[in-house]
Parts: structure tokens; sequence; C-alpha cells
């Protein structure tokens, strides 16, 4: 059985609120180039551009740098209480970076020495009033 793939480009999204090309340009954009291309789109495209991608799996985190060249008021305006959310969200603050760890160690696991523990050893007293504060090692 013979199975035929398509060889055009993908079919536009309708939903997609800008043309694939200007999509295309964002998805590719690094942290410098971003700013620029958002400033060309009217600030309602933004927001719905913003709400669009946050909703896509694949491209929420992409959703969120967009919101953050956006208005809340804009954000609230296009997707209502959930425009508020996405706001919320591009605005927090970056998550610390976690501590760096030895290899093989897991967060919360216990480094574990094959050399023992050091053990206190038992002082023996020869007893008697002659013998206070004498005492002697094991």
């Amino acid at each position: 059985m013979t199975q035929s793939h398509p060889t055009s480009a993908a079919e536009p999204d309708v939903a997609c609120p800008v043309p694939m090309e200007t999509l295309g340009a964002i998805y590719r954009a690094d942290e410098y180039d971003l700013p620029e291309l958002l400033e060309a789109i009217q600030p309602l495209k933004r927001a719905q551009l913003a709400a669009y991608l946050y909703g896509k799996s694949h491209m929420h985190q992409l959703g969120l740098k967009v919101a953050r060249a956006c208005s809340r008021e804009d954000l609230v305006r296009v997707a209502g209480e959930i425009g508020s959310v996405i706001h919320g969200q591009a605005h927090l603050p970056p998550p610390k970076p976690a501590a760096v760890q030895e290899p093989g160690n897991k967060p919360g696991q216990k480094k574990i020495s094959l050399g023992g523990q050091k053990k206190e050893t038992p002082k023996i007293s020869l007893g008697g009033s002659a013998a206070k504060g004498r005492s002697f090692d094991w």
C-alpha cells in the first residue's frame, strides 16, 4: 500500500492573527530582533498573537514573550480573564537557577560515604576520689 505525503507547506491556521510569514519571523527571531518585530504589529493584533501562541503547547513560552510587549488592558480586551493571567505570567521574575550539584546526585539525595562515621570511644573511669576528673580512653 502506497501512502502519499503532502509536499507543499502546511496550510495556514485561520485562527492565527498574523500572516504565516510574520509568525515565522517571530518564531525565528532572537532576543534582540523580537522587540523590533513586535513593535511593527498593532497593539490589539499583538495581544491576539500573544493569546494565540499562549494557547499552543509548543508555543507557550513564545506567547509569554509576545505578551511582555503587550499592555494588560489589551490582553484583557482580546482574551478576557485569561489575558490577565497571561500578563501576570509574562511578568513573573525568572526562576532562580538550581544549585550546582555533583554529578550523579539528585536533588534531596543524601551523600553516602563508604568510609563510615567516626565513633566516639567510651571513656573508662577507675572510680574513687583520686580518679575524679581522670578518665582513660578505651
